[in-house]
Protein backbone atom coordinates (compact mmCIF):
# COMPACT_ATOMS: atom_id res chain seq x y z
CA UNK A 1 0.00 0.00 0.00
CA UNK A 2 1.32 3.21 -0.98
CA UNK A 3 1.66 5.82 1.37
CA UNK A 4 -1.35 8.76 1.65
CA UNK A 5 -0.78 11.70 2.60
CA UNK A 6 -4.07 13.21 4.99
CA UNK A 7 -4.54 17.02 5.26
CA UNK A 8 -6.13 17.84 8.61
CA UNK A 9 -7.31 21.07 8.54
CA UNK A 10 -7.33 22.86 11.34
CA UNK A 11 -7.82 26.98 12.56
CA UNK A 12 -5.40 28.79 15.09
CA UNK A 13 -7.66 27.84 17.83
CA UNK A 14 -10.99 26.16 19.32
CA UNK A 15 -10.06 22.63 17.43
CA UNK A 16 -11.84 19.85 19.65
CA UNK A 17 -8.47 18.23 20.39
CA UNK A 18 -9.72 14.21 20.67
CA UNK A 19 -11.70 14.89 17.17
CA UNK A 20 -7.59 15.93 16.22
CA UNK A 21 -5.22 13.63 17.80
CA UNK A 22 -8.24 10.26 17.51
CA UNK A 23 -8.46 10.39 13.90
CA UNK A 24 -4.42 11.37 13.14
CA UNK A 25 -3.51 8.36 15.38
CA UNK A 26 -6.05 5.88 13.38
CA UNK A 27 -4.70 7.35 9.98
CA UNK A 28 -0.69 7.38 11.37
CA UNK A 29 -1.85 3.90 12.96
CA UNK A 30 -2.95 2.43 9.67
CA UNK A 31 0.71 3.54 7.73
CA UNK A 32 -0.72 6.79 6.58
CA UNK A 33 0.80 10.22 7.05
CA UNK A 34 -1.25 13.32 8.27
CA UNK A 35 -0.03 16.62 8.03
CA UNK A 36 -1.21 19.93 9.79
CA UNK A 37 -2.27 22.60 7.78
CA UNK A 38 -3.82 26.21 8.87
CA UNK A 39 -4.34 29.96 8.21
CA UNK A 40 -0.43 30.59 9.43
CA UNK A 41 2.14 28.49 10.55
CA UNK A 42 3.05 28.23 14.27
CA UNK A 43 1.28 26.53 16.79
CA UNK A 44 -2.78 25.88 16.78
CA UNK A 45 -4.41 25.12 20.18
CA UNK A 46 -6.51 22.43 21.21
CA UNK A 47 -9.77 22.31 23.32
CA UNK A 48 -11.45 19.81 25.83
CA UNK A 49 -14.50 21.72 24.40
CA UNK A 50 -14.39 25.25 25.97
CA UNK A 51 -10.68 24.28 27.87
CA UNK A 52 -7.71 24.67 26.26
CA UNK A 53 -5.28 21.55 25.95
CA UNK A 54 -2.83 20.72 24.03
CA UNK A 55 -0.45 23.06 21.20
CA UNK A 56 0.25 21.09 17.74
CA UNK A 57 2.91 22.32 15.06
CA UNK A 58 1.42 23.33 11.74
CA UNK A 59 3.30 21.75 8.56
CA UNK A 60 1.75 23.77 6.20
CA UNK A 61 -0.63 26.75 5.62
CA UNK A 62 -3.51 26.87 3.02
CA UNK A 63 -2.22 29.42 0.87
CA UNK A 64 0.82 27.48 0.27
CA UNK A 65 -0.90 23.83 0.21
CA UNK A 66 -1.83 22.35 -3.26
CA UNK A 67 -4.76 19.79 -2.59
CA UNK A 68 -2.98 17.76 -5.52
CA UNK A 69 -0.70 16.91 -2.38
CA UNK A 70 -3.00 15.55 -0.34
CA UNK A 71 -4.94 12.31 -0.96
CA UNK A 72 -7.52 12.51 1.69
CA UNK A 73 -8.60 15.52 3.67
CA UNK A 74 -9.61 15.46 7.95
CA UNK A 75 -11.82 18.13 9.18
CA UNK A 76 -12.07 18.34 13.24
CA UNK A 77 -15.07 19.84 14.37
CA UNK A 78 -15.08 22.63 17.51
CA UNK A 79 -17.39 25.46 17.14
CA UNK A 80 -14.80 27.98 16.89
CA UNK A 81 -12.82 25.97 14.46
CA UNK A 82 -15.12 25.11 11.94
CA UNK A 83 -16.96 28.87 12.26
CA UNK A 84 -13.28 30.15 11.67
CA UNK A 85 -12.60 27.56 8.86
CA UNK A 86 -15.52 28.81 7.09
CA UNK A 87 -14.90 32.51 6.88
CA UNK A 88 -11.12 31.82 5.84
CA UNK A 89 -11.34 31.93 1.54
CA UNK A 90 -7.79 29.66 1.39
CA UNK A 91 -9.38 27.36 3.43
CA UNK A 92 -12.50 27.04 1.30
CA UNK A 93 -10.67 27.10 -1.57
CA UNK A 94 -8.52 23.86 -0.71
CA UNK A 95 -11.61 21.99 0.34
CA UNK A 96 -13.47 23.16 -3.12
CA UNK A 97 -10.20 21.93 -4.91
CA UNK A 98 -9.94 18.57 -2.96
CA UNK A 99 -13.81 18.03 -4.10
CA UNK A 100 -13.15 18.69 -7.59
CA UNK A 101 -10.69 16.21 -8.13
CA UNK A 102 -12.91 13.74 -6.16
CA UNK A 103 -10.85 12.96 -2.82
CA UNK A 104 -12.28 11.51 -0.09
CA UNK A 105 -13.41 14.26 2.61
CA UNK A 106 -13.98 13.09 6.87
CA UNK A 107 -15.77 16.04 8.57
CA UNK A 108 -16.96 15.12 12.13
CA UNK A 109 -19.19 17.42 14.21
CA UNK A 110 -18.70 21.23 13.22
CA UNK A 111 -16.28 20.49 10.66
CA UNK A 112 -19.26 20.40 7.94
CA UNK A 113 -19.43 24.22 8.16
CA UNK A 114 -16.52 24.32 5.98
CA UNK A 115 -17.95 21.88 3.81
CA UNK A 116 -21.65 24.24 3.58
CA UNK A 117 -19.93 27.11 3.14
CA UNK A 118 -17.27 25.74 0.03
CA UNK A 119 -20.72 24.43 -1.64
CA UNK A 120 -20.06 21.11 -1.80
CA UNK A 121 -22.82 19.62 0.29
CA UNK A 122 -25.53 20.20 -2.48
CA UNK A 123 -26.80 16.52 -3.26
CA UNK A 124 -24.74 14.82 0.08
CA UNK A 125 -26.04 13.12 2.63
CA UNK A 126 -24.45 14.19 5.69
CA UNK A 127 -24.46 13.77 9.50
CA UNK A 128 -23.01 16.95 12.00
CA UNK A 129 -23.31 18.04 15.26
CA UNK A 130 -26.83 18.55 15.44
CA UNK A 131 -26.97 22.19 15.19
CA UNK A 132 -25.96 22.61 11.79
CA UNK A 133 -29.02 20.19 10.22
CA UNK A 134 -30.63 23.53 9.03
CA UNK A 135 -27.17 24.84 8.00
CA UNK A 136 -26.78 21.77 6.09
CA UNK A 137 -30.21 21.70 4.25
CA UNK A 138 -30.34 25.17 3.07
CA UNK A 139 -27.08 24.16 1.40
CA UNK A 140 -28.52 21.43 -0.72
CA UNK A 141 -27.61 18.65 1.58
CA UNK A 142 -29.75 15.51 3.52
CA UNK A 143 -28.75 15.53 7.19
CA UNK A 144 -29.16 12.29 8.81
CA UNK A 145 -28.82 11.78 12.82
CA UNK A 146 -26.78 8.98 12.76
CA UNK A 147 -23.37 8.01 14.27
CA UNK A 148 -21.46 7.91 10.76
CA UNK A 149 -22.82 8.53 7.00
CA UNK A 150 -20.73 7.72 4.32
CA UNK A 151 -22.12 9.48 1.40
CA UNK A 152 -20.17 8.68 -2.58
CA UNK A 153 -22.39 10.90 -4.59
CA UNK A 154 -21.33 13.66 -7.24
CA UNK A 155 -18.38 11.89 -7.88
CA UNK A 156 -16.59 11.99 -4.60
CA UNK A 157 -16.77 10.15 -1.10
CA UNK A 158 -17.76 11.98 2.17
CA UNK A 159 -17.65 10.47 5.51
CA UNK A 160 -19.53 12.40 8.44
CA UNK A 161 -19.95 11.98 12.41
CA UNK A 162 -21.97 13.93 14.88
CA UNK A 163 -19.78 13.99 18.13
CA UNK A 164 -16.26 12.59 19.67
CA UNK A 165 -18.67 9.50 20.62
CA UNK A 166 -18.78 8.65 16.88
CA UNK A 167 -15.14 8.81 17.30
CA UNK A 168 -14.38 5.10 16.68
CA UNK A 169 -16.74 4.42 13.82
CA UNK A 170 -15.71 7.55 12.10
CA UNK A 171 -12.18 6.36 12.19
CA UNK A 172 -13.23 3.39 10.54
CA UNK A 173 -15.22 4.63 8.19
CA UNK A 174 -12.82 7.82 6.88
CA UNK A 175 -9.69 4.71 7.14
CA UNK A 176 -11.77 2.63 4.22
CA UNK A 177 -12.63 5.58 1.86
CA UNK A 178 -8.70 6.75 2.31
CA UNK A 179 -7.55 3.47 0.94
CA UNK A 180 -5.98 2.92 4.56
CA UNK A 181 -8.68 0.52 6.22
Amino acid sequence: MADKKIAFLVDSEGIEQVELTDPWAAVEGAGGTPRLISPKLGEVRGFHHLTPADAFEVDTTFADASPDDYDAVVIPGGVANADFLRMDADAVRFVQEHVKAGKPVASICHGPWLLVEADVVRGKSLTSFASLKTDVRNAGGRWDDLEVRVCTANGWTLVTSRTPDDLPAFNREALTAFGLG
